[in-house]
């Protein structure tokens, strides 16, 4: 018997069950978040371990609808294009990438943590904005258009990373983006010109 999508179902299973744990385990928390002074001692497995784990239910339920409808599209297509292991190191990839900039940014704050899949969600969800930039992305209910809702999420992320304050890694959203849009258009460049031509073609 063969499943579809197995990696995708894998990432939301697995994230699932330890965020799940996670809420009734508050040092799984700890032992998981990615929180410098711990990486620094050694602890490299935290620069992906943050993403198994999530602040509420709120948080986790998100990241994995998201995960769910715009994973397995694009785990299809890479699959198809690729081979089968690309877009688990693609998510993987994404983990450490996203949260890079933030971990050297507060390197030396003791106080900086952050948790969660956002940044790799946002990769895998950029990525299908190339693929489909005039689909339509329901955002609370409210149907907008994928490469709209692109752009307000970037410039969104762009201000409340410089603003602050809220508790959120919108450097991990932003950079997953990034991330998600240069692994594509690196591993299959002619991405980019299908992409502009569905740009100035809405209507088809």
């Amino acid at each position: 018997m063969t499943f579809d999508f197995p990696f995708t179902l894998a990432f939301i299973a697995l994230t699932a069950l330890i965020s799940w744990q996670a809420f009734e385990r508050r040092g799984l928390i700890d032992r998981l978040l990615l929180w410098p002074p711990a990486v620094q001692r050694g602890q490299y497995e935290r620069l992906f371990t943050y993403g198994l784990v999530h602040a509420d239910f709120g948080h986790l339920l998100f990241n994995m609808f998201t995960l769910f409808f715009f994973g397995r599209l694009i785990e299809g297509f890479m699959a198809e294009r690729f081979g089968v292991w690309v877009f688990p190191f693609f998510y993987v990839s994404a983990l450490l990438v996203s949260v890079l900039p933030g971990y050297f940014r507060h390197a030396r704050d003791p106080h900086y943590r952050t948790l969660g899949a956002s940044g790799a969600v946002s990769a895998v969800l950029f990525a299908y904005i190339l693929l489909a930039p005039w689909n339509l992305i329901f955002v609370f209910f409210i149907p907008v258009p994928a490469i709209v809702y692109g752009v307000l999420f970037v410039g969104y992320s762009v201000y409340m990373d410089r603003r602050g304050g809220d508790g959120v890694n919108h450097s991990a959203h932003l950079w997953g983006a990034v991330y998600g849009v240069v692994f594509l258009l690196l591993a299959e460049p002619r991405v980019l010109p299908r992409f502009l031509s569905l740009l100035f073609s809405p209507f088809g």
